[in-house]
């Protein structure tokens, strides 16, 4: 038969005991740094009195914790620490993770992601282990949403709650609200109706962030009033890789009344455009947005997005006119359509080549240096390269020629344009 360590797994005092030994730190750096030796008064007789080296952050992540040993040890070493991270651990039983926070009594951050708490029940009496937690991570657990309620209903600092990679499809509305939460992270599960989307504005009713990428979220419905009333200061929101294909919902998204940081990359609606137009277009649609995607809007890029969606939808039937560009041509006027100039390079040109009495018109390529220039005029005016000095006369100037005698130089870089000249003239012995 095995022994109950193995069949039960290692214990958080295990582990941290092992972990936090003076042999991994056998020296302490200076005040404020590194690692601490917490005070053992009143501890006479425990087997690590004297021993652990606690930093006030502890990371014991994919260290196959299950349990959580002696709650009076983890009392006795834990009392400063304020930040815990056991992710990638067996954790499977909420009394064992209740023992463990309810033992650091200044926790504030939790983190027991990829912990299996799939059909795990949370007792109420245990929930109230987490008073004192203000961020809470629980990635890839598949925690139940029952169970996420009644943890936030009992987290009364609850500021930070991550919930990715956990399969949700539907969430149900709590009568109970948490007035506290500020930030909802809950990407990478399956939510593609906005009515889910819409409990989280009753639940969480100071939400400030909301981070739903990787939702394949269908559209954004709701009224102006609603969706006011709903997310009343919701100040960010990240949307990356929903399904978002309508400008409606881009729209909607200016009825959040203070809405200024969106994300908006990889939706079905903006695949046809351009890099640059999408920018624009989304800058142009969202006038109180500050920050897209990560960048700051200044005032010049959002004037100058504004003034391109006016001429993007120029030709666009009237009915069909997003409700934005009215306003915008109130503000600008009707812009006409810029010129279209090609920036590009002219690749030849064609010149006249004098030489003395003869005059040849002559199409020469404009990415080649005057060596081989002057290499192609040798046929043409029956003089070796050594025996030829060439200048170029430009027909719009009212300087004189200028002599062409650098011979690694590019011929683009002197501006011939069709009609020039090109003057040959013997050199003398």
């Amino acid at each position: 038969m095995e022994p109950p360590e193995d069949r039960d797994g290692r214990s958080f005092v295990e582990v941290l005991n092992e972990k936090y030994s003076p042999e991994n730190f056998p020296y302490r750096r200076g005040p404020g740094m590194g690692v601490v030796v917490v005070p053992t008064v009143g501890l006479q007789g425990s087997p690590m009195k004297d021993r652990l080296n606690l930093p006030s952050v502890l990371v014991l992540n994919g260290c196959g914790i299950s349990n959580a040993g002696d709650p009076a040890e983890i009392a006795a070493f834990c009392a400063h620490v304020s930040e815990l991270d056991i992710s990638h651990n067996n954790l499977q039983d909420w009394h064992e993770i209740s023992k463990i926070a309810s033992s650091i009594p200044n926790l504030e951050f939790l983190n027991l992601s990829y912990n299996p708490l799939a059909g795990t029940a949370l007792d109420p009496q245990c929930a109230e282990a987490f008073l004192r937690v203000r961020r809470l991570v629980l990635n890839n657990t598949q925690i139940s949403w029952d169970t996420v309620m009644l943890l936030t209903q009992n987290m009364p600092e609850l500021e930070e709650l991550f919930l990715g990679l956990n399969e949700y499809s539907s969430v149900s509305a709590s009568s109970i609200a948490c007035p506290t939460l500020r930030l909802l992270h809950i990407t990478d599960n399956s939510l593609h109706d906005w009515a889910e989307v819409c409990k989280f504005g009753s639940m969480f009713p100071s939400l400030d962030t909301l981070i739903m990428a990787n939702n394949n979220l269908a559209s954004i419905q709701d009224n102006k009033d609603i969706l006011a009333r709903l997310f009343p200061n919701l100040r960010s929101i990240n949307l990356n890789n929903s399904g978002l294909n309508r400008w409606e919902d881009i729209e909607k998204l200016n009825f959040f009344p203070k809405l200024e940081e969106v994300r908006l990359q990889g939706i079905p609606l903006l695949q046809a455009y351009t890099n640059a137009e999408r920018r624009n277009l989304m800058i142009a649609q969202l006038p109180s947005v500050s920050h897209l995607n990560g960048s700051v809007v200044t005032g010049s890029e959002r004037e100058d997005a504004e003034r391109f969606f006016i001429r993007h939808y120029l030709d666009c039937p009237e009915k069909e006119l997003p409700y934005r560009y009215h306003s915008l041509v109130t503000k600008y006027g009707k812009l006409e359509p810029l010129a279209e100039i090609d920036l590009k390079p002219r690749c030849r040109a064609r010149v006249e080549v004098h030489c003395e009495e003869k005059v040849e018109q002559l199409n020469i390529r404009l990415d080649q240096t005057v060596a081989e220039l002057k290499k192609q005029l040798t046929a043409v005016v029956q003089l070796s390269t050594n025996s030829m000095r060439l200048y170029y006369i430009d027909k719009d100037s009212a300087f004189g020629p200028e002599e062409l005698k650098y011979n690694a130089r590019a011929l683009h870089s002197y501006s011939i344009q069709d009609g020039d000249e090109l003057l040959v003239v013997p050199k003398t012995k």
